[in-house]
């Protein structure tokens, strides 16, 4: 190309970045406006003794926070709810996505059933919840019935599966879409090569499924990471502010923690909270791009 045609080239380029910036401007600045600024200013509170005198304490903050027996009881339950519900919601959505993926005479029925809980409200969802896990609900009707005996399921350590279930209910349409769509991108080709060549189903799994499927994978496990830091809304419509002891989560700490108006607190602990999440997927980067090498 001559020096003319790379100095056009260049100015065009250019001109196309001006614009693509004007359209973005919008949507960076409000996105600046009303996410990074405040959390910026709520990372600032959580170093201040109080609101008004604003004076400077350190990470006083966060070693008030690390002793507070509520705020590591709702640490420890999230976690605990993330390692649970996270393989879970993986390993189910993929095995129904791959079940999708065949000719099935009621392919089309599943699929929109799947993604019901999607563009249903919460709200009116979680109704239907209540009515089912209540004491006085359906499912102690049927135990009743068959000879068994009512369980409180939000009053005891039940509570944690109930909510585990909610979760996978809620969120699995999501998963299943975009694995369907990863699975179609696969050319069937592959798969009828390795069945000539004598690979069975889980070495065609291994082989070609998982490894095509790997940043569709990535992204539905961020995906479902950060869903489960999100089950506050569920479980407090469910079971109030101050539900049994395995659903305590940090979202109910920093809710309370709110509603005492004690925000370097909840500042400190939302800060961490967002670190951790910050680290998990920054960890879950590192390895797909290494899974990436290795294969490559």
């Amino acid at each position: 190309m001559s020096l003319f045609g790379q100095t056009r080239l260049v100015k065009w380029i250019r001109k196309d970045s001006a614009v693509a910036w004007v359209f973005l401007a919008p949507s960076l600045i409000g996105f600046a406006l009303f996410y990074i600024v405040p959390f910026a200013k709520g990372i600032g509170y959580s170093f201040m003794d109080n609101m008004i005198a604003s004076n400077f304490v350190g990470l006083d903050n966060y070693r008030e926070l690390l002793a507070s027996d509520s705020f590591r009881k709702a640490a420890s339950n999230t976690f605990y709810f993330t390692i649970v519900s996270v393989p879970l919601i993986v390993g189910l959505s993929l095995g129904l996505a791959m079940l999708l993926n065949q000719k099935l005479y009621i392919r089309n029925a599943l699929r929109t059933a799947y993604v019901l809980p999607l563009v249903v409200p919460v709200a009116s969802i979680v109704m239907i919840w209540q009515i089912l896990f209540d004491w006085n609900g359906s499912l102690n009707a049927w135990l009743s019935y068959f000879g068994y005996e009512r369980v409180d399921w939000m009053k005891r350590d039940t509570a944690r599966y109930v909510v585990i279930i909610v979760y996978l209910w809620k969120n699995i349409g999501y998963n299943i879409v975009l694995f369907v769509a990863g699975l179609q991108q696969i050319p069937r080709d592959y798969y009828e090569t390795a069945k000539v060549e004598g690979a069975g189903r889980l070495r065609q799994f291994r082989s070609i499924t998982l490894i095509y499927l790997t940043s569709t994978m990535f992204f539905v496990v961020v995906m479902s990471i950060i869903n489960s830091f999100k089950v506050f809304r569920e479980t407090y419509l469910i079971a109030g502010d101050y539900p049994h002891d395995s659903i305590y989560m940090l979202q109910h700490y920093m809710n309370n923690t709110f509603m005492s108006l004690d925000i370097q607190k909840l500042t400190a602990a939302a800060t961490m909270m967002a670190g951790a999440i910050l680290v998990i997927v920054l960890a879950l980067f590192a390895l797909e791009r290494r899974f990436r090498s290795y294969m490559e």
